[in-house]
C-alpha cells in the first residue's frame, strides 16, 4: 500500500494478477532474489511518472467537493487504487465503512421514494438490498444525483465478483452501469491519515434489482442464503442489521435497524450465537522486576530455544495484535489479558471491554509461581472468572490479516474449528534433546494413543485457538497427572503437555466436538533473510485471515534492524489505535 513497499506498486500488482502462478514460481526459482527485489524497487520507481495526472485529477476533485478539503474529518485523499478517492478517517475500520455504506445507500433510496429490503446475502462484509426491477430508472436518477454528495463508486457484479472498473456515480460510465447490470455494487473509498490502510467497495452495499416473473413474483438476480423469490406483497420488518450478518459490533454498540422480510429476520441454522471472548498471555520480558524473579532460580529452560531471549521481547506486537482484532473482529465480546504482575504502559485501565488477570488469580497453589513455562500458563487459561464457554487464544504474535466472523472459528453448534499445519510431530521417541514445541507433542500423542487408540502426526497453526472451557475442565480431569506435572513445571520441560495449541484440538475431534477446518494463513519467523520481502508482500496483499511473526533464534539478526522493520510493518498495516489503548500513549 505505501509507496516505499516494493510489493505494493501497480506493475508489480499486475505481473501478479497476469501471470500464473505457476509460471511466476519458475521465475522465482530462477531469478535471484536481490534481482527480483532490484526490479521491483525499479517498477516502484515508475510511480513517479504518474504524479502530474495525479495532481490534475486532484485539482479536479478540489472543484469538485470542496467541502471535502481541508475540513478536519472529511479530509479526501488520492487512494493508491486506481486513483480513486477515498475520505479520510482517523478511525477507519471494515466496519464502519459498511455500516456508512449501508446508511448511505438507504437514505438515497428513501429519499427518491424508492421501496426497497434488506437481504442475507453470501457475505458478511457487505450489505445487500433488493429493488424491484421496474424502479431502475428511477435508482439511475437517483445516482445521477449523489454527484454532488461526495465521491460514491459504482460497479456491476456477475455474482460476487466486481465486472470492470468502479464509476464515478455521476459519471456516463456510472450511468451506463446501472442501467445495465442485475447487481449493482455501490459505495465510498476511506482512508486512513496516513494512507496505508484503503478500503474500498469490498465493503459495499449491493443493490440487486429483482425481476417480476409470469407469477407476478419478484425473483432475485443471484443466489442469497434466504429466498429465491418473494411476493410483491411480502411484509416488510425491521430489525438491527446484526440479524443479518455475522460482521457486527453486538457487544459494543446498538447498530441501526434496517427494514427487511419476514424471512430475513429469522435466525439461520449457521448463526454463531452465543458470546465469544479472548485470552492474550503476554509477558515484558525487558522489565527489571520480572528479570528478577526469572533470575532467582537457576534454571532457564532444558533446550536452547526454551531459553532463548527472544522469546520474552515485547516489541509491542500486542499492542498492534489488538489493533488488529478490533479491526478485524468487531463481534467479540471481551478480551482478557493474563500477565505476571506486568500491565503494559500503553493500555487503557477504563477500557470496558478488557480484563487484566494475573497469574495468582489462575494457579489454585502459590507454589506453581512465580511460572516462566508458557505450557504451565496455557494450563490454567480455563480458570479465568466470567470467561465465556467459547472462546480464542491469542499468543502476543498472532494477528488477524483481513475482517473474519465467528463462524471462521466456530459452528454454530458450538464444535471448535482445528487448524493443522504441514508441520509434523517427529516419529522417533522421546529425546532429551528434542526441541519443546516437539517433547510436548509426543507426550500429547502418547497420551491421546492410550486413550483414543491413534497416533497424531500433525501439528497445528499457530494461528487464534478456537476452545470451549468445559472440554478444558474436562481435559484438566482426564489427564490429571499430566496436567498437574505441566502446571508446576517452572521452566519448559521435556515432560509438559502442549493443551490450547494441540491436545485439546485432538481431543475435541476424538470426542466430537471439533472439526478440521482451513484459514488463511502465513508464518513469518524475523530471524530469515526473506523476512522483509514477505512481509512486503503480507502488507501489499492483506489477503490472510490470520498471521504469526515469531522470533525463534535472532543471533544471525540485527535486533535493533529487526525491531524497526517490524514496527514499520505493524504501523502500516494497522494505522488505527484501538480502544484498547491511552489516547496519550506514543508509539515507542
Amino acid at each position: 500500500m505505501t509507496i516505499g513497499n516494493p510489493e505494493a506498486s501497480a506493475a508489480v500488482g499486475i505481473y501478479r494478477t497476469l501471470v500464473p502462478t505457476s509460471l511466476r514460481r519458475s521465475v522465482a526459482r530462477r531469478v535471484p532474489v536481490r534481482l527480483r527485489a532490484a526490479l521491483k524497487g525499479a517498477l516502484r520507481r515508475t510511480h513517479h511518472l504518474t504524479v502530474v495526472v495525479r495532481a490534475v485529477r486532484a485539482a479536479r476533485a478540489r472543484r469538485r467537493w470542496p467541502q471535502l478539503f481541508g475540513a478536519q474529518e472529511r479530509l479526501a485523499v488520492l487512494a493508491a487504487r486506481g486513483a480513486q478517492i477515498a475520505l479520510v478517517r482517523p478511525t477507519v475500520s471494515p466496519l464502519g465503512l459498511r455500516e456508512a455504506n449501508l446508511e448511505l445507500v438507504v437514505s438515497f433510496l428513501e429519499r427518491s421514494g424508492i421501496d426497497y429490503f434488506a437481504i442475507r446475502g453470501q457475505s458478511d462484509f457487505r450489505s445487500t438490498l433488493a429493488v424491484a426491477g421496474r424502479d431502475r430508472a428511477r435508482v439511475t436518477e437517483m445516482l445521477a444525483r449523489t454527484r454532488d454528495a461526495g465521491p460514491v463508486y459504482a460497479v456491476a457484479c456477475r455474482g460476487e465478483s466486481v465486472q470492470g472498473r468502479p464509476a464515478l456515480c455521476g459519471s456516463a460510465r456510472a450511468r451506463r452501469i446501472a442501467g445495465e447490470a442485475a447487481v449493482l455494487r455501490l459505495g465510498m473509498v476511506w482512508s486512513d491519515p496516513g494512507n496505508t490502510l484503503v478500503l474500498g467497495l469490498e465493503y459495499g452495499c449491493d443493490l440487486e434489482f429483482w425481476e417480476t416473473d409470469e407469477d407476478g413474483r419478484l425473483v432475485a438476480p443471484r443466489p442469497n442464503r434466504v429466498t429465491e423469490d418473494v411476493s410483491p406483497t411480502e411484509e416488510r420488518v425491521s430489525v438491527p442489521v446484526s440479524r443479518l450478518t455475522g460482521f457486527a459490533a453486538l457487544h459494543t454498540r446498538r447498530t441501526r435497524s434496517v427494514r427487511t422480510i419476514a424471512a430475513c429476520a429469522e435466525p439461520l441454522p449457521e448463526d454463531v450465537r452465543f458470546p465469544i471472548d479472548v485470552v492474550y498471555t503476554w509477558v515484558d520480558g525487558s522489565d527489571q522486576e520480572w528479570q528478577r524473579r526469572r533470575g532467582a532460580f537457576n534454571e532457564s529452560g532444558y533446550h536452547a530455544e526454551a531459553a532463548n531471549a527472544a522469546r520474552y521481547i515485547s516489541r509491542d506486537e500486542l499492542r498492534y495484535s489488538l489493533r488488529a482484532l478490533e479491526q478485524n473482529a468487531p463481534w467479540v465480546r471481551h478480551v482478557y489479558l493474563v500477565t505476571d504482575r506486568q500491565r503494559p504502559h500503553w493500555l487503557n485501565p477504563r477500557s470496558p471491554r478488557i480484563t487484566v488477570v494475573d497469574h495468582a488469580e489462575l494457579f489454585a497453589d502459590p507454589q506453581a509461581l512465580p511460572t516462566f513455562n508458557s505450557h504451565a500458563i496455557e494450563s490454567q487459561l480455563h480458570h479465568i472468572d466470567g470467561l465465556s464457554e467459547h472462546f480464542l487464544y491469542f499468543n502476543d504474535d498472532m494477528f488477524l490479516g483481513c475482517p473474519v466472523t465467528p463462524r471462521d472459528f466456530f459452528l454454530s453448534n458450538g464444535m471448535t474449528r482445528t487448524f493443522f499445519s504441514p508441520s509434523q510431530v517427529p516419529r522417533w521417541e522421546l529425546t532429551g534433546g528434542d526441541r519443546p514445541v516437539d517433547a510436548a507433542g509426543k507426550n500429547n500423542r502418547r497420551l491421546l494413543l492410550e486413550n483414543f487408540g491413534s497416533a497424531i502426526v500433525q501439528k497445528l497453526r499457530h494461528a487464534p485457538y478456537a476452545l470451549r472451557r468445559s472440554v478444558l475442565y474436562e481435559i484438566e480431569h482426564e489427564f490429571a497427572e499430566a496436567h498437574r506435572e505441566t502446571t508446576y513445571s517452572r521452566f519448559r520441560s521435556p515432560t509438559d503437555i502442549s493443551i490450547p495449541s494441540s491436545l485439546y484440538h485432538y481431543y475435541a475431534y476424538f470426542t466430537a466436538r471439533a472439526v478440521p477446518s482451513e484459514i488463511g494463513f502465513a508464518y513469518l519467523d524475523l530471524a530469515k533473510p526473506e523476512i522483509a520481502r514477505r512481509l512486503g508482500i503480507l502488507l501489499a496483499r492483506r489477503d490472510r485471515q490470520a498471521f504469526c511473526i515469531n522470533d525463534t533464534l535472532s543471533d544471525t539478526f540485527d535486533v535493533g534492524r529487526q525491531a524497526a522493520m517490524l514496527s514499520d510493518f505493524l504501523r502500516a498495516y494497522y494505522p488505527v489505535p484501538s480502544p484498547f489503548e491511552r489516547k496519550d500513549a506514543g508509539v515507542r
